[in-house]
Order: C-alpha cells, then structure tokens, then sequence
C-alpha cells in the first residue's frame, strides 16, 4: 500500500471561532465520512483507511493545535468538551450536500463523537467508533487534586514557555520517540510527526500546541457520563483492538445498557489498529455502513 500523503486535497474550514485545516480523500459525489482523530493525532492518521474506503469521500479534520489547525487563543487550561462546540460548529458550517453519513471517531475523536452523538442524535445519521466508547470520568473524590495538579502544570508551563525551544536537527529524532513509546509501525509515526511538526532554518520543532500534553482541570464523574449516554439512539459501531484498552472491553456490559443500536467488532491490532490493521478495520466500516444504507 502507498503511504505517501499526495493523494489527499488539503482545506481549510473557518468556524466562527477558529479555523481548521482538514483532508479530503475521494469526490464529492461519495457519502462522506467524516472522521476525528485522537490525542496528539492528526488528520493524516486516516491516510492507511483512505486507501481501502473507496466508496466514500473521507474529511479528516485537524482538532484545534493539533496538525495544521489553528491554536485555541491565548493560554487558558485546555478542556475536552471544547471539542463538542467545535464539532457542532463544523457540522452547521458544512452545506447540506455536504452533510456527513456517518462520524468516525478514534479514541479523543471518538469520545467527541460519542458524546456530541448522544446529545445531538438528529444530528448524525450513523457513528463508528474506533477504541472509544464515552467521555472519560473518575471519582468525585478526585476532583480538588486534578485542579490542584492542573493549575500547578500550567504555571510551570508560562514559566518555561519563553526559554522553550524544543528544536530537533531532523524529524527522525521525533518519529523514533514516539515509535518507542507506542510501538506504532515507523512509517505512521513517520505520516503522523510530519503534519504536527514546522520547519526552522535551524531543523524542525513541534507545531502541535503545547498544553495539550498538560493536566486538564475537570473530568466528569461516571454519575455525570451515565446520564448522558442512556438512551443513546444512533446506529453505532464499536471496533476494538484485540490489543487495544482493556478497560473498553471491560466496559462493554456497560455500553449495551446505554446504545440502544450496537454492534461491537474486535480486530487485531493495538490501539491504532485504524492504521496498522487498515484493511479489516475498513472492511468492518464499509458493511456496517452499507448494511444501515
């Protein structure tokens, strides 16, 4: 399989709030598929599917600081559920012709798309989700030193901010950290760093924004998560990774009280088995799509 990024059209979208930049693989005349990446991803981890699912027009969006998409303004504490907003305005940006049959979502972008999908159902005709089930939650109890932590990661970062260079003499030094630390195949971390990385006269820096990678400063409780997806309406697929989170197989019992419609497929592979394991996984997506078409 080619995995080269040249055959994909780069655009950009303006919301009222931020602009992004997104992929599109296919014409126009397909059903889109619009698809959302996961932490610290970006729009190019779609690449390997975009290959097998021919019978469809892909839009990969870069989240806001992540690829090539506009940073969130100023230096305020990052939160998940900016991303709900962000998704609700890109769907009310795009025409009508162009209205997605079905949301893609891997691990953060499948959480978006789970939780946007359960308060939005009228909104999405089909939801596939890749290593991701809900929004994450975790004790009440929890809930004074996760702000404690988050404050205390934030100022460390303004106080460093300035004297941060961060600047590698190539991008091989980026894609060999970030294959040791995930075990993803070299040549996807390869496709993923170059779209989160800049040129400088002097090598290469991240482009990616920096408090991503900081302490947020609330999650949910799983009373909270609970309440939102009961009743979930939406025809959903969930695709695991038969080396992926555990904790998502264990929380299946859980998800089939609160989908109304799921099918739950494992196939092997990790948990970027969207990239690894590009052809099953694609094969899983295009016969639930046609079976619901």
């Amino acid at each position: 399989m080619d995995k080269s990024c040249e055959q994909a059209k780069e655009i950009t979208i303006q919301l009222p709030h931020i602009q992004l930049a997104a992929k599109l693989w296919g014409s126009q005349d397909k059903p889109l598929i619009l698809a959302l990446h996961g932490w610290l991803d970006n729009a190019n981890s779609f690449l390997p599917l975009s290959q097998y699912l021919t019978d469809y027009q892909i839009m990969a969006i870069d989240w806001p600081g992540h690829g090539l998409s506009e940073h969130r303004p100023g230096k305020y504490p990052l939160h998940w559920i900016d991303y709900l907003y962000d998704l609700d305005a890109l769907l009310t940006a795009l025409p009508t012709h162009q209205q997605p049959t079905a949301i893609l979502g891997h691990s953060l972008g499948g959480i978006i798309a789970s939780a946007y999908t359960a308060a939005f159902p009228e909104r999405v005709t089909t939801l596939i989700l890749i290593e991701a089930l809900s929004p994450l939650y975790e004790k009440e109890s929890k809930v004074r030193q996760r702000l404690n932590n988050s404050f205390k990661s934030h100022r460390r970062y303004l106080q460093v901010e300035a004297k941060s260079n961060n600047v590698y003499r190539d991008i091989s030094v980026a894609v060999n950290a970030r294959h040791k630390l995930t075990a993803l195949d070299v040549a996807w971390c390869e496709i993923l760093t170059q779209r989160n990385m800049k040129k400088l006269d002097s090598g290469v820096s991240w482009r990616s924004d920096p408090r991503l990678k900081l302490d947020s400063p609330l999650r949910l409780a799983y009373s909270q998560v609970d309440a939102l997806m009961q009743a979930h309406e939406v025809d959903t697929l969930l695709i695991l990774g038969s080396q992926g989170f555990s904790q998502l197989s264990s929380a299946i019992p859980i998800a089939q009280c609160w989908f109304n419609q799921l099918e739950v497929e494992e196939v092997e592979g990790d948990h970027h088995l969207h990239m690894g394991s590009a052809k099953a996984v694609s094969f899983s997506i295009d016969r639930f799509l046609k079976a619901k078409g």
